[in-house]
């Protein structure tokens, strides 16, 4: 286990994140904020879903995932569908004009991230994205594991 220092030098490293992803947020066309981006991103990611799905994957409450998903489908970047399994509710989808979007994102954030990190080795760059891999299943693993004890029946 790493010492009480590293701990917190890492939740300071972490909260100087921010002014990474605020600079990152910078090459986003203007309309399309980081949580347009993130909308697509995740229906590109895991397919066609109801909003409620998404609104657990974004981690946010449903009236601010619907603001989102109107936003990006105002724009044509989504379309909501009936679900044939219930006609009350509706399946969002990435329409082809978002998943071009969704490349030239990617090729924006690929080449900005070239140009911040042109001085890191591949083997630093490899080593980063092998850590934040880590650190993500780390807080996936954390969030079941409280999602479990909140919602655990007193017999288990």
């Amino acid at each position: 286990m790493a010492a009480q220092s590293q701990y917190e030098e890492l939740a300071r490293q972490l909260s100087a994140i921010g002014a990474v992803k605020r600079e990152m947020g910078r090459i986003l066309p203007s309309d399309c904020p980081p949580a347009s981006a993130g909308v697509l991103t995740l229906l590109d990611r895991y397919g066609e879903m109801r909003m409620s799905k998404l609104a657990e994957l974004l981690a946010i409450d449903m009236s601010v995932t619907s603001r989102h998903v109107a936003h990006v489908a105002e724009r044509g970047w989504i379309e909501r569908q009936p679900d044939p399994q219930d006609k009350r509710s509706r399946l969002l989808r990435l329409t082809p004009s978002g998943r071009l979007l969704l490349a030239e994102l990617s090729e924006r954030y690929t080449a900005s991230l070239a140009r911040y990190l042109d001085d890191w080795s591949d083997s630093d760059v490899g080593r980063l994205n092998e850590l934040l891999a880590r650190l993500r299943t780390s807080f996936g693993d954390c969030r079941t594991r409280a999602h479990h004890e909140t919602t655990r029946t007193p017999a288990e």
